[in-house]
């Protein structure tokens, strides 16, 4: 009897995990602006608060590497693979810089280049490796 109320129990934290990595996706996806703001109803992307929320998604998956079910860890990677995708999208399009709120696509398409950045000194290379964050693990 213990081993049916066992499996039982674990059927229903898998369920709940699973709630609980959907309810986090849904909060980036609200983050990078691909559900309208509820009272708004218009798109109000916040990549801030969406790379935080990846980043603890990713946290979790760390913390119970090797503690989940083959679903749990499957819908974890999925999820968690296509919201950093859909950051990097968000990332690229520009989509919190005041320039491509401000301008439109024909302006910013047709503006001339940017000069190109001064190389980085070593100590700053070095920083930078050090201190970025990484979606492609």
């Amino acid at each position: 009897m213990p081993e049916v109320q066992q499996s039982q129990q674990s059927g229903e934290m898998t369920q709940r995990f699973i709630t609980f990595v959907m309810m986090q996706a849904q909060q980036i996806a609200l983050c990078l602006g691909q559900i309208p703001h509820p009272q708004s109803g218009k798109p109000e992307p916040n990549l801030e608060a969406a790379k935080i929320f990846i980043d603890q998604l990713e946290m979790i998956r760390e913390k119970t590497r090797n503690n989940l079910g083959i679903e749990e860890t499957n819908i974890l990677t999925h999820v968690l693979a296509d919201l950093q995708l859909a950051y990097v999208r968000a990332l690229k399009d520009g989509v919190n810089s005041p320039e491509a709120i401000e301008e439109p696509a024909e302006t910013i398409a047709s503006s001339e280049p940017t000069p190109a950045a001064p190389e980085p000194t070593a100590a700053e290379e070095e920083n930078r490796k050090r201190f970025s964050k990484s979606y492609g693990s």
